[in-house]
């Protein structure tokens, strides 16, 4: 495997920047990662699994040429605040790349996820000609479920992880078959 020297592209919607991680996210992201809003995602993790998890993230942008943004409200009392992370996800022994997303305390029901979500998306179809993407939900997690609904994704069968363990796959509509999919749709 090659490495691969990239520059992190920047996304915006019309309420969120979606910017690259980097080591100034370590705190709000280890917060996350200590927390029971974790179990979902391989957690609850101490600090320094939780630092492995961004270095991971930071890495996987450099080994596969994509990966995910942190994502910042552009208003309110909470904007520049971190939202959580958002993005393209394709590591080893992944059954599929995927658009997947983590919200942080406090971001959760304000549609964060899905807008976010969508750019990615139409950054994968558009920029990287993904022809597919698939979204991994932990059994129990009903509030992602909802945000696959959202994206218009279909349920799909399940899949065992060797380390996450069952987890259903949610399949995204094919490029050519959403409207406005481009990005100019969602900048």
């Amino acid at each position: 495997m090659t490495a691969v020297t990239i520059t992190i592209p920047q996304l915006e919607t019309e309420r969120l920047i979606m910017r690259a991680p980097g080591p100034q996210d370590f705190d709000v992201f280890a917060d996350f990662y200590v927390s029971d809003r974790a179990k979902f995602v391989g957690g609850p993790l101490d600090r320094e699994g939780s630092w492995r998890m961004l270095a991971m993230e930071i890495g996987h942008w450099h080994m596969a040429g994509f990966g995910r943004w942190i994502v910042t409200p552009k208003a309110g009392d909470k904007a520049g605040a971190t939202a959580g992370i958002v993005g393209l996800f394709a590591p080893e022994g992944w059954p599929e790349p995927e658009i997947g997303w983590d919200l942080y305390q406090g971001f959760e029901g304000k549609g964060y996820a899905t807008e976010a979500a969508i750019a990615a998306r139409a950054y994968a179809y558009d920029v990287l000609c993904w022809p597919t993407a698939i979204s991994l939900v932990k059994p129990g997690n009903d509030a992602s479920a909802r945000v696959c609904e959202r994206l218009g994704c279909t349920r799909e069968e399940d899949y065992d992880h060797p380390r996450h363990g069952t987890v259903q796959v949610w399949r995204h509509p094919a490029p050519d078959t959403l409207v406005n999919g481009g990005m100019e749709a969602y900048a």
